[in-house]
């Protein structure tokens, strides 16, 4: 991919591909507007593949689609950005945003505060609003990921964020019509931006499709999920990678980056490996070989297999589900976060202001309401299964 050079804003600059052409990183032999020094003493800038107007050179570009409309002299990009601001329902909008799709393999993203990481090394699972990495790769520093945070802080010095691959297009949905409560929630029930109803994250400027996990529930982690930071000067660094069959974090971050995992609450910078304890998470992967039932783990996008140590019995499972548990206390569907004795955290899975009042819930990042609630008084308590098509998507 030697050579490559983009055109953006009228001016051809030496460029390399980000995310499989999603984004691209521009350089510049001075300080411009926009730019900003890197580590390696170059002046440089992410841009969007939107906004590169040609590409000189071959790019191995990603398999996930961008979003396309019919776009004429009448209606633009920069109405389209307008549209999806509103809450008005447009089919012109409407059909921009079911260009955005998930497939099996998709990295999707979920912006993290420094809390948020340490509960992730702790045994988190992914849940709530997340993104595809080939609409927000042009995002790298703290100032430009502020947009995407869900916990309604400023941006820092340094952001967080958890990217992993999608096991299942059908774990994602889009945060519009079924999701319709979240937008009638007010400011004084929520944190962060509000959800707009269109499917687009709120911004004056960027038109990036948002996504949920399917019912706001856990998802299983897959294996080589990862933990990131991004600094100011835009450099991405892999902190943790997720080994499940060790049930653990592996520390990836060398000792130039030791001063931002000093800012994670309860880590140990120096500790190599971070154990999670079995069954930490309420989502679990159960897979079938040969009639018995196994604990699996996803490698998407071609490998599933039953999780064990040794590697002769990570045996390729004939089938896939997704288990997670399900409740419904006070008349309102929830997926079981854990139990505590007789006590039991519950999440939303359709969050609207009357649930929310009825069940005294909080919110505790962006789309997510979770209460605490008695074990005796919940019904409906089942592990529903979700099962996952084996053949290539």
């Amino acid at each position: 991919m030697a050579g490559i050079r983009v055109l953006y804003a009228g001016t051809s600059y030496p460029a390399e591909p980000v995310a499989g052409g999603a984004a691209y990183e521009i350089f510049s032999d001075g300080p411009a507007e926009g730019f900003v020094l890197g580590r390696g003493g170059r002046h440089r800038r992410f841009v969007h593949a939107s906004e590169v107007s040609a590409v000189e050179g071959t790019v191995e570009l990603a398999a996930d689609q961008p979003l396309t409309a019919p776009v004429s002299r009448a209606v633009g990009w920069e109405q389209i950005q307008r549209l999806s601001q509103g809450r008005v329902r447009n089919p012109l909008l409407a059909a921009v945003r079911a260009s955005a799709t998930v497939r099996r393999g998709t990295r999707m993203v979920k912006p993290l505060s420094a809390r948020q990481v340490a509960g992730y090394l702790g045994g988190w699972q992914p849940h709530g609003f997340c993104y595809r990495q080939y609409d927000v790769a042009h995002l790298r520093t703290p100032a430009g990921l502020v947009i995407l945070s869900g916990t309604g802080e400023p941006p820092g010095e340094v952001a967080f964020a958890l990217r992993w691959r999608a096991v299942d297009a059908s774990d994602y949905h889009v945060p519009a019509a079924a999701y319709a409560g979240l937008t009638a929630l007010p400011p004084h029930d929520r944190v962060g931006p509000p959800v707009l109803g269109t499917g687009f994250a709120p911004s004056g400027s960027q038109l990036i499709p948002e996504f949920v996990t399917a019912d706001l529930a856990d998802l299983p982690l897959p294996a080589n999920a990862a933990l990131l930071a991004y600094t100011e000067d835009a450099s991405e660094v892999v902190l943790y990678t997720y080994q499940p069959e060790q049930r653990g974090w592996l520390r990836m971050a060398g000792p130039q980056w030791r001063q931002l995992l000093a800012a994670l609450p309860g880590v140990a910078p120096d500790q190599e490996y971070l154990p999670v304890p079995a069954g930490a998470g309420p989502s679990r992967l159960v897979g079938r070989y040969q009639g018995a039932e196994y604990e699996a783990v996803a490698d998407p996008p071609e490998e599933f297999r039953v999780l064990a140590m040794t590697r002769a019995a990570r045996y390729q499972v004939e089938s896939l589900s997704r288990r997670t548990p399900y409740a419904t206390w006070r008349g309102t569907a929830c997926t079981v976060v854990r139990s505590e004795g007789a006590w039991s955290r519950l999440r939303l899975c359709r969050p609207e202001p009357d649930a929310v009042a009825a069940l005294g819930a909080q919110c505790y990042e962006r789309g997510v309401y979770e209460a605490w609630a008695p074990t005796a008084e919940i019904g409906d308590a089942v592990e529903a299964d979700f099962p996952y098509p084996m053949a290539d998507q």
